[in-house]
């Protein structure tokens, strides 16, 4: 179950008024799945799905932290990129 901060973070990130990079996308994409579901439970997604298997394979790298620790980096990350993007 995630905190009402994350709920507002994930919300947040939503309204940028610049796009992040497809590298910062991705860290966004492992940590909220991280810290919503877990450990990746899909399998990869076939060699010619580029952004599934880029997804999957941002949260794969995530494997073993615990949902707590992912949500609290998501937060931290959220709270970088509004200070970058929402100027």
């Amino acid at each position: 179950m995630v905190s009402a901060e994350f709920t507002e973070k994930a919300n947040a990130v939503q309204n940028l008024t610049k796009k992040p990079t497809d590298d910062e996308l991705l860290k966004l994409y492992g940590l909220y799945k991280q810290a919503t579901v877990g450990d990746v439970n899909t399998t990869k997604p076939g060699v010619f799905d580029f952004k599934g298997k880029y997804k999957w394979e941002a949260w794969e790298a995530l494997k073993g932290k615990s949902q707590a620790d992912a949500e609290k980096e998501y937060i931290a990350y959220v709270n970088e990129l509004l200070a970058k993007y929402a100027a």
